[in-house]
């Protein structure tokens, strides 16, 4: 048998959080993009806000505790919590809110428990979660798309919604899962919903579903460049798909297809982007396929009867309470130990 000689190392070295990071923020930078072309430039604000947010409070947290702050801001990791929650939030949020999310995330779910690689819960989610119970009127204020302003505000005014005293009725909308719950309660069936209403596109929501598209683009990039394994997203759009189709087989005129619950919400970026944590998600390849269908079949569970429109993020950290027994039931025995996980 043929073979080919090579030369040392032998041993790859393993990329570097850094490198990782910046990988995750390259993955979001097209549906970022596109968020920008569908729905203006407030995103942006969005973004700067709470990573400058996120930034100022770890340098505060590691100063607090004695770690030299230097070399764990400039792993990124923080930076990518502080755009998984812009880009989990309403983008025209009054700035504060966005402040105390984002705080809350660093201080609480992160530092709480140890800082980095310690935290049993994804920090983004928990700032998601605090902020819609907390403040679920304005979490529910989502810009409208630019196509359906007569007059959509200019740059300058699109950065600044964050900052207004009062958000203009013109500019934002209910989104189309805000929609389609709304609705369904006054016994009005989907098709009927659908065509009655411009928010709804294609085969999703107008211009989200462009987003949620870029999503997938960038959750293949991951995969592509081995950031992630296919067993968290795919198993999670499994059991989040095969519920969808299999409620709307039962019955069309109360559930939407699987193919508009794909392309609306946060169902892509929570499949390639969040529900990937390495952090908060098992860490065998068995329990990270049950997590992800369970997550995945959860979170269809509250879109669909739940109060929330969507159920990504309580679903999330509903799974990462069922880490410790998932690890433990799918850990192989240890060598030796015969039939015993340790």
């Amino acid at each position: 048998m043929a073979s080919t000689a090579q030369s040392s190392p032998y041993i790859s070295e393993a990329p570097s959080v850094q490198r990782i990071m910046a990988q995750v923020l390259l993955a979001l930078l097209p549906a970022i993009g596109l968020q920008i072309y569908c729905f203006g430039w407030t995103i942006l604000t969005a973004i700067l806000i709470s990573t400058l947010t996120a930034l100022l409070t770890e340098a505060a947290m590691l100063k607090a505790r004695g770690v030299p702050p230097q070399a764990f801001l400039a792993d990124l990791s923080v930076v990518v919590t502080a755009w998984l929650i812009a880009l989990s939030l309403p983008p025209v949020l009054p700035w504060w809110m966005n402040v105390l999310g984002t705080a809350f995330a660093v201080v609480v779910a992160k530092h709480l428990y140890g800082g980095l690689g310690n935290n049993p819960f994804n920090p983004a989610m928990i700032a998601y979660a605090v902020l819609i119970v907390a403040f679920p009127a304005q979490m529910t204020r989502w810009p409208a798309p630019l196509a359906l302003l007569a007059a959509p505000p200019g740059f300058l005014d699109q950065l600044l919604l964050p900052f207004a005293a009062a958000l203009p009725d013109a500019i934002s909308m209910a989104t189309p899962l805000d929609t389609l719950k709304t609705q369904l309660a006054l016994k009005q069936e989907v098709s009927a919903i659908r065509a009655s209403h411009d928010i709804f596109g294609p085969f999703g929501g107008r211009g989200g579903e462009w987003v949620a598209l870029a999503y997938l683009a960038g959750g293949v990039f991951l995969l592509g460049r081995r950031i992630i394994t296919w067993h968290l997203p795919l198993s999670f759009l499994a059991g989040f798909l095969g519920l969808a189709a299999l409620l709307h087989a039962l019955d069309p005129a109360r559930h939407a297809s699987g193919l508009f619950h794909l392309f609306s919400g946060a169902t892509l970026i929570g499949a390639f982007f969040i529900a990937t944590d390495p952090v908060s998600g098992p860490t065998t390849r068995p329990g990270q396929l049950l997590f992800g269908a369970g997550v995945g079949m959860l979170a269809y569970l509250i879109r669909a009867f739940g109060g929330y429109p969507d159920g990504v993020a309580f679903a999330v950290l509903l799974g990462n309470c069922c880490v410790p027994l998932i690890d433990m039931l799918t850990r192989p025995p240890s060598f030796g130990h015969k039939g015993e996980r340790r």
